[in-house]
C-alpha cells in the first residue's frame, strides 16, 4: 500500500487534467470525452463489454501461451546450437521490423475467419520479446557454476538442466511480462483484421458511430486486463523463485 499511494496520486492527476481539458478545452467529445463519460459508459454498456472481453481474454491467454512455448522452444533450439544462431537470429530480429497490419489480412486469408489468425497474430507479437529474454538468460550464469557442472562431468543437457535453465526463468517471465503487456494490442489488431466480436471489433465499430466514450471504455477494459496479468506473472514469479527476487531486493538496497 505504501508503495502504490504515488502512482495512484499521479493517475487522480492525470485523470483530472483528462477530465478538466475535455470539459473546458473545447475539444468535441468524440474526439475526447472526458473520463466521467467512459466511467458512464462502462456502466451503460457493461454486458456488451463483458460479452466481448470474455472473447478476447480468451484469446489473449491462449496467445501468450502459443507464444511461451514457440519462443522458449526456439530460444532453447538457438541456445544448443550456434550455427543456427548465427543464422536465424539477425532474421527473427529483422522480422519485427514487418508492421502486423500487413500480416494479418494475409493470415486471415490463410487461417480463416476464426480462432487461428487472432492466435497466429497475437503469438507473433508476444513471441519475440520471450524469444529474446529466455535466450539471454542464460548468459548471466556464474562461470564458477559452469566451471563446477565440467568438474563433474555433466553432460550439455544435465548443465542445461542443472544449471542454465534455472537461470533462464526470471528473463522468461520479464519477456512474458512485457508480452502480456502488448497481447491485448495484437488481439485489438487480430479482431478488427476480421471478427465479429471483442473488443477489437467493438472499438472498430464504436468509432465510426460517434460512441467513443464506448471505444474509451473498451480500451480501459484492455488496459486492466492487462495489467491484472502482468500483476499475476509478477506475483507467481515472487512465488516461484523468491531467490531471484531476494537478490534483486538485496541490490536494490545496496
Amino acid at each position: 500500500m505504501r508503495a502504490a499511494w504515488r502512482p495512484a496520486l499521479l493517475a487522480v492527476v492525470l485523470l483530472g487534467a483528462w477530465e478538466a481539458y475535455a470539459r473546458l478545452g473545447g475539444i468535441d467529445d468524440f474526439l475526447l470525452p472526458a473520463p466521467t463519460e467512459v466511467a458512464q459508459a462502462l456502466w451503460d454498456d457493461r454486458a456488451l463489454l463483458w460479452h466481448d472481453f470474455k472473447v478476447t481474454a480468451g484469446e489473449v491467454l491462449l496467445g501468450i501461451v502459443v507464444a511461451v512455448v514457440a519462443g522458449v522452444l526456439c530460444a532453447v533450439a538457438l541456445h544448443f546450437s550456434r550455427t543456427l544462431r548465427r543464422t536465424t537470429y539477425p532474421l527473427l530480429v529483422a522480422s519485427q521490423t514487418v508492421p502486423i497490419v500487413i500480416v494479418a489480412p494475409l493470415l486471415v486469408v490463410w487461417l480463416g475467419y476464426g480462432l487461428a489468425p487472432k492466435l497466429a497474430i497475437i503469438g507473433l507479437i508476444c513471441f519475440f520479446p520471450i524469444t529474446v529474454t529466455t535466450l539471454d538468460g542464460p548468459g548471466g550464469v556464474d562461470p564458477d557454476l559452469r566451471k563446477l557442472m565440467r568438474t563433474l562431468d555433466a553432460s550439455r543437457l544435465q548443465a542445461f538442466r542443472r544449471v542454465e535453465a534455472p537461470a533462464a526463468l526470471p528473463a522468461l517471465f520479464s519477456g512474458a511480462k512485457i508480452a502480456v503487456a502488448v497481447a491485448v494490442i495484437g488481439a485489438v489488431l487480430a479482431e478488427q483484421a476480421g471478427s465479429s466480436d471483442g473488443l477489437g471489433h467493438l472499438i472498430l465499430q464504436a468509432i465510426p458511430q460517434f460512441e467513443t466514450a464506448r471505444a474509451y471504455a473498451a480500451v480501459a477494459v484492455l488496459s486492466a486486463f492487462a495489467i491484472a496479468l502482468f500483476g499475476a506473472l509478477a506475483l507467481a514469479e515472487r512465488l516461484l523463485m523468491p531467490w531471484a527476487h531476494r537478490t534483486t531486493t538485496e541490490g536494490d538496497h545496496a
